[in-house]
C-alpha cells in the first residue's frame, strides 16, 4: 500500500467512524429507551430559608442536613436502602450543605472549606450520571481538588485576618450537584435541554455565593462533560474568572468569544477519554438541537489548552494527576504556571 493509498484510507476510516458515531447520537435523541423509570423515592421538600449570608451559614449548613436526615428515614422506610444510606451520609454533622433536595434523583450543593472567608473559590458542575445515588464519586473529586487546592496555595497578599494559618491564600470548593443531570445513555445527552434548564440555576448560585463572600473573592467554574454545556451556557457575563473545561462534548457555541464572557475560558481531555471520539457535529432534528458543535479544543474554538495527562474521562480530578494539578493552579488565579502539552 502506497503513502497515497493510506492517506485515503485512514481519510475514509475517520469518515465512517464520524457516521457511525453521529448515528449513535441522533439515535439517542430520537428513539426512546426501554424500561421503565424507577419508582419515586419519597422525600421531604427542601428546608424553606432564607438567602444565606456569612453570618447564617451555620445555620443553614444545619437545617440542610436536617432535612437529609428525615429524607433518610423516609427512603428507609420505603426499602430503598442504598438511597437512604446516601441521604444519611449527607446529614453527618460534618458536611456543609448549602442546598439539598431528596426528591426524585436528588439535589444537592456541598461546601468543603471554610466560604465565608474563602478569597478563592472553585465551583465544580459534574456532568451525566450524577444524583445522590452516585454522589459519593463527586464528592471525592471536590475533596481531591480541596486538598489540592490546600496544599498549592501561594503565600497571600491578603490582610492576616484573612489568611490560613499556613499563611496560604484561603480556598473553598462548592461541589455543585444543582440540576438533573442527563444520564450518559439517554434521549437527553445529546441535547442541551438539561443544560438550558440549569443554566440559570448555576447563575443564581454564583451570585448567593458572591453574596457571602463578598467582592474580592475570584471564583472558578470547573466543569466536567455535559456539565461543560451548562457552564458555557450560563457564561454570558456571569461573575467569575476562569471557566475550566474538562472532557467536554462541546459547549453549542461555536467559539469562546460566543460565550460572551469576560472570564477566561480553559479546555483540556486526557489522552485517554472516550469523548474524544464525540463528533463535533450540531444539527436541528425533530424539535432539538443534536450535538454540541466545535470542539473546545480546536484553535477555531479559542480557549486556552492545558495538559490533561493520559487520563480518561472519570480521571480529572484524580490524586496526583497533572489535570488536577493544572485546574488547581487555575482555580488559585495561577495562570502563569498551568502546563500545556
Amino acid at each position: 500500500m502506497g503513502p497515497g493509498t493510506a492517506v485515503r484510507w485512514r481519510r475514509r476510516v475517520s469518515r465512517w467512524r464520524r457516521t457511525v458515531l453521529a448515528a449513535l447520537i441522533c439515535g439517542a435523541v430520537v428513539l426512546p429507551l426501554s424500561g421503565a423509570a424507577r419508582p419515586e423515592i419519597p422525600a421531604p421538600a427542601p428546608a424553606a430559608l432564607a438567602a444565606p449570608t456569612a453570618g447564617t451559614l451555620e445555620e443553614v449548613y444545619a437545617a440542610n442536613r436536617a432535612n437529609a436526615a428525615v429524607a433518610s428515614r423516609m427512603a428507609a422506610a420505603h426499602g430503598d436502602r442504598h438511597r437512604a444510606a446516601a441521604n444519611r451520609s449527607m446529614a453527618d454533622p460534618s458536611r456543609r450543605l448549602l442546598a439539598f433536595d431528596g426528591r426524585g434523583a436528588g439535589l444537592a450543593t456541598e461546601v468543603l472549606g471554610d466560604l465565608a472567608h474563602a478569597d478563592r473559590v472553585a465551583v465544580l458542575v459534574p456532568g451525566s450520571d450524577t444524583s445522590i445515588d452516585t454522589y459519593g464519586r463527586f464528592r471525592a473529586a471536590a475533596l481531591a481538588l480541596h486538598r489540592r487546592l490546600a496544599a498549592q496555595a501561594p503565600e497571600g497578599t491578603l490582610p492576616q485576618s484573612r489568611l490560613r494559618s499556613s499563611g496560604g491564600t484561603p480556598t473553598a470548593v462548592v461541589a455543585w450537584l444543582g440540576y438533573e443531570t442527563p444520564g450518559t445513555i439517554s434521549t437527553t445527552v445529546a441535547t442541551t435541554g438539561r443544560a438550558d434548564r440549569a443554566a440559570p440555576k448555576l447563575r443564581a448560585l454564583v451570585d448567593t455565593l458572591r453574596g457571602i463572600t463578598g467582592p474580592a473573592t475570584r471564583f472558578a467554574l470547573l466543569c466536567h462533560s455535559y456539565g461543560s454545556v451548562v457552564c458555557a451556557l450560563a457564561a454570558d457575563g456571569l461573575d467569575v474568572a476562569d471557566i475550566a473545561l474538562v472532557g467536554s462534548p462541546g459547549t453549542g457555541a461555536d467559539s469562546a468569544a460566543d460565550l460572551r464572557t469576560s472570564a477566561r475560558v480553559w479546555a483540556a481531555r486526557g489522552a485517554d477519554d472516550w469523548v474524544r471520539h464525540v463528533p463535533h457535529l450540531s444539527a436541528d432534528l425533530f424539535g432539538s438541537t443534536v450535538g454540541f458543535g466545535t470542539d473546545p479544543l480546536s484553535p477555531d474554538f479559542g480557549a486556552r489548552v492545558f495538559a490533561a495527562g493520559d487520563g480518561g474521562h472519570s480521571d480529572y480530578f484524580r490524586s496526583g494527576s497533572v489535570s488536577l494539578t493544572n485546574l488547581a493552579r487555575i482555580a488559585l488565579g495561577e495562570t502563569t504556571e498551568v502546563t500545556h502539552d
